[in-house]
């Protein structure tokens, strides 16, 4: 797991670790630490498409909240474009944006058109350019003969495509998908992948988290596999596959292959 840290590194990550205290148990109430993120470390380059996966409770959602400053860090060095996300947090967050899996971060009640714009007023995005953005991003996701419908109205994997356009709003730097594609259908899931690799070309940073394997090793430049809050594998897709192999020419190894091994602690 060897990382080579360069001038380049839009977002470095060393020691990190976040502990939450919480209480067990009905009648006695005892109290509990548990360590989400423990030790951690990493870096994304500027245009890197890079994975964080792992098993539900691994601590990858718990690391990209502390990324993109919803969460402080416990100890240890979290810095994105060369801010602390805790103490410089404004410094980052305009230049930043995020996608959850689910139907949740859009308001239903309106269309997917006025959305845009309420977002748009957060980020003070001048009237010319927030309308020419907004239809750029309908057209980008597929909505735009849907744009002026109520969100309510719309099926999961519209909503979903509809968060993908709010978080590209602000023409952010970088881009944190948490399982973006969660409830998309197969037409969906491709068009979020084509628009990723789009968002590559024009030098977007994207730190992608999915428990679907072809989608990393397709789209991801390097993974980290991460298990009970520290990662255990670092690298790209391809060297994954071939250090993990047995240099068994017989068989070939998946990324999902090398993934199941690890996170069971088993050799493939």
């Amino acid at each position: 797991m060897e990382q080579e840290l360069s001038e380049e590194s839009v977002i470095k990550v060393e020691k990190l670790r976040r502990v939450y205290h919480t209480k067990k148990g009905w009648i006695k109430r005892k109290k509990v630490t548990v360590t989400a993120v423990n030790d951690l470390s990493f870096f994304v380059q500027r245009g890197e498409v890079f994975g964080l996966l792992g098993e539900n409770g691994a601590g990858k959602t718990t690391t990209i909240k502390m990324l993109i400053t919803l969460l402080a860090p416990t100890s240890g060095s979290c810095k994105v474009l060369g801010f602390n996300t805790y103490g410089e947090e404004k410094m980052i967050r305009n230049r930043i944006n995020f996608i959850f899996g689910g139907e949740m971060g859009v308001y239903r009640r309106l269309s997917a058109r006025d959305n845009l714009r309420y977002f748009s007023n957060i980020y003070l995005i001048p009237t010319k350019i927030r309308e020419r953005r907004i239809t750029e991003l309908l057209e980008l996701v597929g909505l735009t003969e849907s744009a002026d419908l109520l969100v309510e109205t719309y099926s999961k994997g519209m909503i979903q495509r509809l968060q993908i356009a709010r978080g590209l709003i602000n023409n952010p730097e970088i881009i944190f998908m948490d399982e973006p594609t969660v409830g998309l259908d197969p037409v969906g899931a491709r068009m979020l992948r084509d628009i990723i690799r789009k968002l590559k070309e024009q030098g977007k940073t994207v730190l992608l988290t999915t428990h679907y394997m072809y989608e990393a090793d397709e789209l991801c430049d390097r993974i980290a596999i991460m298990k009970k809050g520290k990662i255990i594998a670092l690298d790209s897709p391809k060297e994954l596959k071939r250090k993990y192999s047995n240099n068994n020419d017989e068989q070939e190894i998946t990324l999902e292959d090398v993934y199941i091994s690890l996170v069971e602690g088993a050799a493939v």
